[in-house]
């Protein structure tokens, strides 16, 4: 039995969700989202409550039950409170800004990064070395994170690079004389 499949998803107040099939519908105050649901499980709407269940107790639909109901959890948090990773900038002349539709950051290169915000995604910058990203789907807000830190990740001897906020870099020792 999985452990995180049992628990019925508590949809919060203001968040909706019908269901057609295995296609899952989640519509909340800050947009509205969708999940088609595996062929393995069934998913259940009753009032404000979403349950998901194996359709039979092959290994594959196990594995799918859990995972499942964390996509339709993510769903339904998304559209309700929605997701916001922060990144860190620490270098000397480090720094980001947010230009119309673009995030420019200069990161040590000897030209700006320039980074297009994607539909969905939301850049604030409220300090030159801070980075706030924030959007409804918690996989899109993680991989721009993911891919602002990749144009310049921390080194291990300064820290200077992109870090996410409240990650610890494993710092070496510099060369002894």
């Amino acid at each position: 039995m999985s452990r995180i499949g049992k628990k019925p998803i508590e949809l919060p107040s203001g968040v909706t969700a019908t269901l057609d099939g295995q296609y899952l519908e989640v519509k909340g105050p800050k947009g509205t989202r969708s999940l088609t649901l595996v062929d393995e499980v069934k998913g259940t709407v009753e009032g404000n409550v979403v349950t998901v269940m194996p359709r039979d107790e092959t290994k594959r639909a196990r594995s799918m039950w859990g995972m499942s109901r964390t996509l339709v959890n993510n769903l339904a948090v998304g559209v309700s409170a929605g997701y916001t990773r922060d990144l860190e900038i620490t270098g000397v002349g480090y720094r980001a800004a947010v230009q119309g539709r673009n995030l420019q950051i200069q990161l040590g290169f000897s030209h700006d990064v320039v980074y297009p915000i994607p539909e969905g995604i939301e850049i604030k910058c409220e300090k030159p070395t801070s980075i706030s990203i924030s959007g409804v789907d918690k996989d899109r807000v993680g991989q721009v994170a993911a891919e602002i830190r990749a144009f310049r990740p921390p080194e291990p001897y300064k820290g200077k690079g992109v870090k996410y906020a409240g990650e610890y870099i494993f710092r070496k020792e510099g060369k002894k004389k």
